[in-house]
């Protein structure tokens, strides 16, 4: 299902919207993707509690929770359908097309000729060992826990 989607859904993007945004539109779609898989399994999980806790039998929980997912399918369908391609009004035209890219070209030769800092005078490259520096530390720490319980397996 996910490599399907993972396959299916640029090329969807572009058929709909258009090949020029189908970058900034996909991260919304795989935004939505990783909110659905949150929280799907809550509202799974709150229904079935919700069923035990009223007295509905275990083996029986997940019957009204398999109604109400079919009907989002249904609904996620529904919605799907409902989209139409964007209207030809909205094109960029050729015109458009090539002035936005002669000030993309334009601003890459900028950025090339400037010194290598930001506007508060640190040097561009400082992000990358910070970014590397907040993701070690949770990272190290979930690896010495996970070292030190597979010793205590190993004894």
């Amino acid at each position: 299902m996910y490599g399907g989607g993972f396959a299916t859904v640029p090329a969807y993007l572009a058929d709909v919207f258009g090949t020029r945004m189908v970058g900034a539109i996909h991260g919304r779609v795989l935004t939505a993707w990783s909110v659905a898989g949150v929280l799907g399994p809550v509202l799974v999980n709150y229904i079935r509690e919700y069923q035990i806790d009223h007295g509905v039998a275990r083996a029986d929980a997940y019957s009204v929770t398999m109604y109400i997912l079919a009907g989002l399918l249904v609904l996620g369908f529904i919605c799907n359908w409902l989209v139409k391609p964007v209207a030809s009004k909205h094109y960029m035209s050729p015109a458009e097309l090539a002035a936005g890219q002669q000030a993309a070209d334009s601003a890459i030769r900028q950025s090339e000729r400037s010194p290598a800092a930001d506007v508060r005078g640190l040097p561009q490259w400082w992000p990358l060992p910070a970014a590397w520096t907040a993701v070690s530390i949770p990272l190290g720490w979930g690896v010495w826990v996970t070292l030190e319980r597979a010793v205590l397996l190993f004894r």
